[in-house]
């Protein structure tokens, strides 16, 4: 049974729609009986009839029965396939239904309706099966159409009103109640809550939010009431984007797609020729009665019609996409799937990738007998007006440990130095060493010193921050920027995938990039890199790992491929030049959206891997798909026309069996997809406390204090 084209554009008619069930006349009646369920009930009662029917012709002398209950379920199969050989007919083409029902047909007229209505039944009958199981794949992406929010609440002319989420511009206010899908993306001005993102990233995990946030289209918002300030139209949200990108996804064709797409036609002329042709052979050749060849005739037509084959490509492909959607894993076509199964090497960056991208506070270290959370108190009081990123995690570490900042006064900033204030009566300061040396008590300035070249050793970022006065006092603030989820785990199961070299290419300075490369077990990383020399270096990884294959018979050499995984924004370069590109992105990041052929929308690189699983086992279960249906159209031809020179000639009911079971096998087994397992994280190294902190230093190294006291 041929594919048919999917709709999913917004607004598109979902299965089992009906004018009239959308508020237009039209024949909702006809609409149902169209309808896959129906189609698959009618199905299943022609079966019935045909069975009944056959049982009462072959056991009772009531044959006009039998024959009459034959006769039934051959029109109810009709009903099916006429229409679909019309839509093709009115199309101008020759394609897999109008050979079924030209073989249905042609088997009634030469006075085998029972072989025609079983052809039939099983026709419709993996033609309903097909029509569900590609809708159960359209469901799992259609859900994204059902979060679409309907109303949004926005402060109008001095009060809050409702209204339709496409009449809000940037900058208008709105309000989130619990409960309440964002309409659009917008940022929290007012009041802090839990966002759920599970059916966009897959994160099983609300969200934190408060104000300066982003938060995105179709997320529900599960605590507490917010306030925010819409980002952008509804047209432009991430979840339109995602939606638009997925419907572009689902419209691609597979280049083996592409081409069955051209040959159906000529193929499908070409086996009714065919078969015509061994209808006179064996008719005036062979000279046997005509019933008997167009018996063979019919049979050959029906076993090399190529139903499994046509559908093989398209099932694959979409229930992958749609397994992935569910993950997290936005798999940009059947394309990127296919390279992405390819891959035997991957190359991505360092900062925004493997690791957040954001500095945090991840340490302090306090020198003698000094307070650190008093200490952190005062930073975060010096640090209160500044924008500087640095400023930024002090401020956040003090929040989240529920320090309130010193009451600091006469605050005065220094660029690219530090910032120095008085509290009660006492100097105070935060910066540099030489910054804050004066301040530092003298008994303890050896040991500041000390702290800050170790932390320097491990390439972290590191200020100093000191009171002075009678309880003077002094404490190394450690800044790093964190692992992303999955990072710890990465390098290790794409080892266990086989994928080799996995290499780190990164801008940043050498120390960082040796502590980060080191921790994670990196086979090959290089620092300090230009945008081209990322480039260069990938496709040097990209020839070698060829040669390799070349050598070792370890596939063709042409096959192996590498991937480059980036933040999408400053990547852009590498991203193009790698055989499949996979940004890590967030929902809202639109570069990752529109630079990569695989976006994570979850930014947890435990997806890596499991999507590349995902992907090999989508090309197996293809390949399988296609092998399997090719054996059937072969075996079977050959069988037919031989067998019936020997003596052991197919009956039409094997070849009807052999032809739409073969069918049903490549449909059943890519429905398989939706099913495989969901990422498996990490529990030794992917939870919070590894997630906040960075890999250990290299060795002879020490380390710091874990965690702000």
């Amino acid at each position: 049974m041929s594919a048919a084209p999917i709709d999913d554009a917004p607004g598109a008619r979902p299965v089992g729609y009906t004018q009239s069930e959308a508020g237009h006349p039209g024949p909702g009646v006809m609409a149902w009986v169209w309808r896959p369920r129906t189609q698959l009930r009618a199905s299943i009662a022609a079966g019935v009839l045909l069975l009944i029917g056959i049982v009462i012709e072959k056991t009772t002398p009531l044959d006009a029965l039998g024959s009459g209950l034959v006769w039934a379920s051959l029109s109810i199969g009709m009903v099916y396939g006429l229409r679909a050989a019309a839509e093709a007919l009115s199309a101008r083409t020759v394609d897999i239904d109008v050979l079924m029902v030209v073989g249905a047909g042609l088997a009634a007229w030469i006075n085998h309706p029972e072989e025609g209505a079983l052809l039939l039944f099983l026709f419709t009958l993996s033609g309903a099966l097909e029509d569900l199981a590609l809708a159960r794949t359209r469901r799992e992406i259609e859900a994204l159409h059902r979060l679409m929010p309907q109303e949004a609440i926005v402060w109008r002319d001095g009060a809050w009103a409702a209204c339709a989420p496409d009449g809000l511009v940037a900058g208008d206010r709105v309000r989130i109640r619990p409960g309440d899908i964002v309409p659009v993306d917008a940022r929290v001005s007012v009041g802090a809550s839990a966002v759920d993102q599970s059916t966009l990233t897959g994160e099983s995990l609300p969200r934190e939010v408060g104000p300066g946030d982003a938060v995105y289209s179709g997320t529900v918002n599960l605590d507490r009431a917010l306030e925010a300030l819409v980002l952008r139209p509804e047209s432009e949200s991430s979840l339109r984007k995602i939606l638009r990108l997925v419907t572009e996804a689902r419209q691609q064709r597979e280049p083996i797609q592409r081409l069955m797409d051209r040959l159906s036609q000529p193929y499908a002329i070409g086996v009714m020729a065919a078969s015509a042709a061994v209808l006179l052979v064996w008719w005036l050749l062979f000279r046997e009665p005509f019933s008997g060849a167009a018996y063979t005739a019919i049979t050959f037509l029906i076993v090399l019609s190529p139903c499994a084959l046509i559908i093989a490509t398209p099932t694959a492909t979409l229930t992958t996409i749609a397994r992935g959607a569910r993950a997290g894993v936005l798999f940009k076509g059947g394309q990127a799937i296919e390279r992405l199964a390819r891959v035997g090497a991957v190359c991505f960056d360092k900062t925004g990738t493997l690791t957040v991208g954001k500095p945090t506070l991840v340490a302090i270290e306090p020198v003698g007998w000094s307070d650190s959370a008093r200490l952190l108190s005062v930073a975060a009081a010096l640090e209160a007006d500044s924008t500087h990123p640095i400023a930024r995690a002090v401020r956040e570490a003090a929040s989240a440990r529920g320090l309130t900042p010193a009451p600091v006064t006469d605050a005065v900033h220094t660029a690219g130095r530090g910032i120095r204030a008085v509290l009660a009566g006492d100097e105070v300061a935060v910066g540099d060493e030489a910054f804050v040396h004066d301040i530092v008590p003298v008994c303890l300035r050896a040991r500041v010193k000390e702290v800050l070249a170790l932390t320097r050793r491990t390439g972290r970022i590191a200020a100093v921050v000191a009171a002075g006065g009678e309880h003077g006092a002094a404490a190394v603030l450690v800044i790093a920027d964190p692992l992303r989820p999955g990072a710890g785990a990465l390098v290790r199961r794409l080892h266990a995938l086989g994928v080799r070299p996995v290499r780190m290419l990164t801008g940043d300075h050498r120390v960082s990039a040796e502590q980060v490369a080191v921790g994670l077990g990196i086979d090959e990383w290089d620092a300090e890199l230009l945008p081209e020399d990322k480039v260069r270096l990938l496709r040097e990884t990209k020839d070698a790992l060829r040669v390799r294959a070349s050598r070792t018979g370890w596939g063709r050499a042409s096959e192996r491929g590498v991937a480059f995984i980036g933040d999408g924004v400053n990547d852009a370069p590498a991203l193009s030049a790698a055989d499949v590109a996979i940004g890590i992105g967030s929902i809202g990041s639109d570069a990752a959206l529109e630079s990569s052929d695989i976006v994570l929308l979850n930014d947890d690189l435990e997806c890596v891997p499991w999507a590349l699983a995902l992907a090999r086992r989508a090309r197996a279960i293809l390949r399988f798909n296609i092998i399997a249906a090719m054996s059937v159209i072969v075996v079977m031809g050959l069988w037919t026309l031989i067998g019936s020179r020997t003596g052991l000639a197919v009956e039409m009911w094997q070849g009807v069996i052999a032809h739409e079971g073969g069918t049903l096998l490549v449909v059943l087994n890519s429905l398989r997809l939706l099913w495989a397992p969901g990422v498996e994280h990490d529990r030794g190294g992917t939870g919070e406390a590894a997630r906040a902190a960075p890999p250990a230093p290299p060795e002879g190294v020490p380390a710091l204090a874990p965690a702000v006291q």
